[in-house]
């Protein structure tokens, strides 16, 4: 069932219509879990999908519903669902065992691949996720440089730990959110995003800055785009300073390239931390850097010098089957050109995109860089034509905002009902798995979508 087999229902019933399934899941979950869900981006109304099976770039909901995914295990999925030999890598893995607790082989071949693909991974430590990564991060950088304070940049999600919750989606003053103590929030100082004046500022305000954490392609995946320039300012300001600066690569780390963004730009940081990708759609995280940073971690180097060694235990750290899944996924990244293929998919897709657009005559854009699709809803009803639209001369006046949330939420129903999963950004990643016919369906569940949304009366 579509929205083309309802052609007088609204989006909403069409698609409680073709998924009683998740609804009935949804029901029972909010029984059992706070709002029925067990990550923040899953909440929709009037019930999240709930997917039973997926295959390359392609997934089905319990009540047998395909879709195109664009959501792509949360960006971790450049190879697409199931690839074949990064499930066979996992089956082999799953049959020597799960968890031996010590190590094994496939740690340091991971390691060798991370340290061999990604610029700054002169050494390696393992994390159960980004959020794990980020945090190490910020420790190792404040004992290297006995410091305190952290710059952030409104926008830029770094995981949800303590140091990271504000600034994110609100309490852009920086005061702590729910939970988070005073004491921490006041060592984050926050900046606005290519504020070269503001950035400069700040270090010449503040002389006790152990790092600089950014999204090197700007937040959510260059939904709110970073200059290069901007990039270069930072390198240049934390090398003056003695401050480290972290390129948190989660989300762009094998992603933008085989060496993620530092390499794309030759803008190299001191410390890296990556997630998804690096452990080949399993849980799994690292942060990496240069060895007299991670040498905190070392018992023999901190003894020898004298320091206390930071600790680090993790039940999950460096999971054999995470490794397994992480070495088949760097591997077929190193040696195929998945990575161009999913970037000239996204270029492709936003153009096609924007030719929907103009002539539906709808001054919203799609935009983004390498594998990363958004959809600029235009809130404020700007002068936009799409395939000019430039995100940098709008990202100001994205942050903070509601940004149309309620046609939003709007965009993702529309493309669901016509076979398309999208996050409610709406923003979508790409996987090298994608190909003619999944252009072609997203580009016309996305007219379709417009011409529902103005059959609705929610666009002009």
């Amino acid at each position: 069932m579509s929205a083309s087999t309802l052609p007088n229902a609204t989006l909403t019933a069409t698609y409680e219509a073709m998924t009683p399934g998740s609804a009935a899941l949804a029901g029972k979950a909010r029984e059992l879990l706070p709002s029925g869900i067990a990550h923040d981006s899953r909440n929709f109304d009037p019930y999240p999908l709930y997917i039973q099976r997926a295959l390359g770039p392609v997934k089905w909901d319990v009540d047998n519903n395909k879709y195109v995914d664009y959501f792509g295990g949360h960006g971790a999925l450049i190879l697409g669902h199931n690839h074949p030999a990064v499930m066979a890598a996992v089956h082999a893995a799953l049959d020597r065992g799960t968890h031996f607790g010590a190590c094994h082989e496939l740690e340091v071949r991971w390691a060798e691949l991370i340290t061999r693909m990604v610029p700054s991974a002169e050494r390696v430590r393992f994390t159960s996720s980004g959020t794990e990564a980020t945090l190490m991060a910020l420790r190792l950088a404040r004992a290297c440089t006995g410091r305190e304070k952290i710059v952030r940049f409104r926008g830029h999600f770094h995981g949800w730990n303590d140091h990271m919750t504000s600034g994110y989606s609100n309490h852009f003053d920086g005061t702590p959110t729910s939970g988070v103590v005073h004491g921490l929030s006041d060592s984050v100082l926050l900046c606005d995003p290519n504020d070269v004046d503001g950035i400069t500022r700040l270090f010449n305000d503040h002389k006790d800055i152990a790092a600089v954490i950014i999204e090197p392609t700007g937040a959510s995946f260059g939904k709110m785009p970073i200059l290069p320039s901007f990039l270069q300012v930072l390198r240049d300001l934390t090398r003056q300073a003695g401050t480290i600066l972290i390129f948190d690569e989660v989300v762009t780390g094998f992603r933008v390239s085989r060496g993620g963004m530092q390499a794309a730009c030759g803008i190299i940081p001191d410390m890296t931390t990556l997630a998804k990708i690096v452990a080949g759609g399993l849980p799994g995280g690292a942060v990496v850097g240069k060895k007299a940073l991670l040498d905190w971690l070392d018992f023999k180097v901190t003894t020898a010098k004298g320091l206390e060694k930071i600790y680090h235990p993790g039940t999950f750290n460096a999971n054999p089957v995470s490794a397994a899944a992480g070495i088949a996924t760097l591997e077929t990244l190193q040696n195929t050109d998945a990575n161009d293929r999913a970037n000239a998919f996204g270029a492709e897709l936003r153009r096609k995109m924007n030719e929907v657009l103009e002539d539906e005559g709808v001054k919203w854009a799609v935009y983004g860089t390498y594998s990363g699709i958004h959809v600029y809803t235009n809130p404020d009803d700007a002068d936009i034509t799409p395939s000019t639209f430039n995100a940098l001369d709008f990202a100001p006046s994205m942050l903070g905002k509601a940004r149309g949330a309620g046609i939003t939420s709007k965009v993702r129903m529309g493309m669901l009902v016509n076979g398309v999963d999208m996050n409610s950004g709406p923003s979508g990643t790409i996987s090298a798995t994608h190909g003619d016919e999944e252009m072609a369906i997203t580009v016309d569940a996305f007219r379709a979508t417009i011409r529902s949304l103005r059959r609705e009366g929610l666009l002009a």
